[in-house]
């Protein structure tokens, strides 16, 4: 499986909730970062970044969309 996002596209990430529910925080825009190795779960991974936060996430593609401020249309 390959990336459909790329290093500095803006997406939303879905926050989950303990043991996967879901979270009643709203999604942030982040930008992402870095490409990173699909795990042996078969899902690729991505280093996010938020403007609003101090820190990086590592996060699974599928809890990630498109967001209205990404210039690249998905591949």
């Amino acid at each position: 499986m390959e990336h459909i996002y790329h290093i500095d596209d803006d997406v939303l990430h879905q926050f989950q909730g303990p043991q996967g529910r879901e979270a009643v925080e709203p999604s942030h825009v982040y930008t992402i970062l870095a490409l990173l190795p699909v795990e042996a779960d078969g899902r690729p991974r991505y280093r996010i970044k938020s403007k609003d936060e101090n820190f990086e996430r590592v996060v699974a593609e599928d809890l990630l969309s498109r967001s209205n401020l990404a210039g690249r249309p998905p591949m």
